[in-house]
C-alpha cells in the first residue's frame, strides 16, 4: 500500500491504531483530532485518502464532504461512525463517500478498503446534490449496531439511485415497508409516487393499469407478493412485460414467505420471482439482533416522550427481561410493548415488574426451565411450545417456527458446551459430536462470543 492518508478522529486510540496499521502497511499518516486541521491539510493538497469520523469536537465529517469534494475532486473519503442508522450510510453514500464503515470496526476490513481506495484511479467527480436529510428521519425506526443491520444499510445506499427492481424480504413487524420507503424517499425519484399495491388493488383486470398510471415515473410497492394469488401474480408479469423504457416506475416487493420455497410448491410464478427479485434485501428478525434491542427502546421511549407522553426509562432488570424475549412480532411489537409500558405507570423508572406483567401476554417464546424432578427435556419442551401455540390465541405463530425452535434450543446448548469446555473448540466439537467447521460456523451465525480459559472437568 502506497499513499498519504489523513486521518480524523477525536478518539486518540482509534488514530493510534490506524496510525499504525497503515504505516506498517507502507502508508505515510497525518492524523488529527480536528476537522479545522483535516480541512486546513486538504486545501493544501496533502493526502491521497481520508479517514474521517462523522462527530467531530468542531465540525461534522458528512457535511464536509460536499466541500472536500469540490476542493479536491476525485479524493476519496472513508467515513466511520457511531451512528448507527440508516440515514447514516445513505447520507454517506449520496455526498459520495467512497466508503462507509461503522463503529466498531474490523481492522483488516478497513485496511482493505483504503487499500482498494489508494488504488482507484483519481476522477473529477461532479459536485454531491445537496439534500435535507432532516425532515422525518428521526422518526425512522432503522436503527442498529449489529453486522446485518450494517450490511443492510450498506446495500441500501448502493441500490438506492439504481433502476433494479428491489424484493425485500423477512418477518412481519421487522419493517420491510420502511425499507422500501427509504430507497424511494432518498432517491432521485422522491418527488414522484411511491404507490402500495396489495391483493384489492390487482383484483380487477384493470388493476395493473392502474397502479402503472398512478405511479409515472416514481415507485411501485407490491406488498407481500407471496401471499396473492395466481390470478393477481399473473396480472403483475403482465404489468411489468408492458411497462416501456421511458417514464416507467421503479418496481419494489415486500414477503414474509420464502418464495423459492413456494415457487417448488407450485404457489409462486417463477417468471414473477426473476422479474422482482433483481436485488434482494433480508431484514434480520429482532432475535437475530438482540444488541439492538437497547437501541430500539431508547428511540421508542424518546418517541413518545415527544408526543407528551411521559419521560421514562427501564431499569436493569427490565432491560434484562426484554433482550430475554423471542419477539415473534418483531419490531412492531416491541414499540407496542415499550408504548404500552410507558402508559401503564407514573414513575420514571420502569421496573422489571412492570415489564413481568406488560410481557406476559406477549406470544413469545419462554427460555426453558426444568418443570420438575424426573421431568424430561422432550416433555418440558412440549410443554413450552403448547403455551407459545396458546399465546397467539386460536392463530398459527409467524413462518419460520422451524428453525426459531431450533436457534432458542441451539444456541443455549453451544453456550453451555463451549463454557464446559473452556471455550476448546476442538473439545467442544468432539463433545456435541459434530465437525469442528461447523461449529465455527454456528458460533458466527448464532452470534456466541467465545472466552478460552483453563477448564477442569
Amino acid at each position: 500500500m502506497d499513499g498519504t492518508v489523513l486521518v480524523a478522529d477525536d478518539d486518540r486510540t482509534i488514530r493510534t491504531v490506524l496510525t499504525q496499521a497503515l504505516t506498517r502497511a507502507g502508508c505515510k499518516v497525518h492524523a488529527t483530532s480536528s476537522m479545522v486541521t483535516l480541512m486546513r491539510w486538504i486545501d493544501e493538497g496533502k493526502g491521497d485518502l481520508v479517514i474521517s469520523d462523522v462527530i467531530m469536537p468542531d465540525g461534522n465529517g458528512l457535511e464536509a464532504l460536499p466541500t472536500i469534494g469540490t476542493k479536491r475532486p476525485g479524493l476519496p473519503v472513508i467515513v466511520i461512525s457511531a451512528q448507527n442508522t440508516i440515514m447514516t450510510a445513505i447520507q454517506a453514500a449520496e455526498a459520495e463517500a467512497y466508503d462507509y464503515l461503522p463503529k466498531p470496526f474490523d481492522l483488516p476490513d478497513l485496511m482493505k478498503r483504503a487499500a482498494r481506495a489508494l488504488d482507484a484511479p483519481r476522477r473529477a467527480a461532479p459536485p454531491p446534490p445537496q439534500r435535507d436529510f432532516e425532515t422525518g428521519s428521526g422518526d425512522l425506526p432503522l436503527v442498529g449496531r449489529t453486522a446485518g443491520m450494517q450490511s443492510l444499510y450498506r446495500l441500501v445506499a448502493r441500490v438506492m439511485n439504481t433502476d433494479l427492481p428491489v424484493l425485500v424480504t423477512g418477518e412481519s413487524g421487522t419493517g420491510k415497508s420502511l425499507i422500501a420507503r427509504a430507497i424511494h424517499d432518498f432517491s432521485d425519484r422522491r418527488s414522484q409516487p411511491f404507490v402500495v399495491a396489495g391483493a384489492a388493488d390487482l383484483a380487477s383486470p384493470e388493476g395493473q393499469a392502474t397502479i402503472a398510471s398512478r405511479a409515472r415515473g416514481g415507485t411501485i410497492l407490491f406488498e407481500e407478493v407471496g401471499d396473492l394469488e395466481d390470478d393477481a401474480q399473473a396480472r403483475i408479469v403482465r404489468m411489468l412485460d408492458t411497462l416501456g423504457e421511458e417514464d416507467s416506475p421503479r418496481i419494489m416487493a415486500t414477503s414474509q414467505s420464502d418464495l423459492g420455497q413456494r415457487i417448488e410448491l407450485g404457489r409462486f410464478r417463477a417468471d414473477l420471482f426473476y422479474r422482482l427479485g433483481g436485488v434482494q434485501i433480508q431484514v434480520p428478525a429482532l432475535r437475530d439482533r438482540v444488541e439492538d434491542i437497547p437501541l430500539l427502546t431508547e428511540h421508542f421511549l424518546a418517541r413518545a416522550e415527544r408526543e407528551g407522553l411521559s419521560a421514562r426509562t427501564l431499569s436493569d432488570d427490565a432491560m434484562s427481561l426484554v433482550r430475554r424475549y423471542s419477539w415473534p412480532g418483531n419490531v412492531r411489537q416491541l414499540e407496542n410493548t415499550i408504548r404500552r409500558l410507558v402508559l401503564t405507570g407514573a414513575d420514571e423508572t420502569i421496573t422489571r415488574e412492570e415489564a413481568e406483567m406488560v410481557l406476559g401476554s406477549q406470544p413469545a417464546m419462554e427460555p426453558l426451565r426444568n418443570g420438575g424432578q424426573g421431568d424430561r427435556l422432550q416433555a418440558s419442551v412440549a410443554q413450552h411450545l403448547r403455551r407459545y401455540f396458546d399465546l397467539h390465541g386460536g392463530m398459527l405463530p409467524p413462518p419460520g417456527l422451524y428453525q426459531r425452535i431450533l436457534r432458542e434450543v441451539e444456541t443455549p446448548l453451544i453456550e453451555i458446551a463451549l463454557d464446559a469446555t473452556g471455550g476448546n473448540q476442538a473439545k467442544c466439537a468432539d463433545l456435541l459430536g459434530i465437525n469442528r467447521n461447523t461449529l465455527r460456523k454456528k458460533i458466527t451465525d448464532l452470534d456466541i462470543r467465545v472466552t478460552r480459559r483453563r477448564k477442569l472437568m
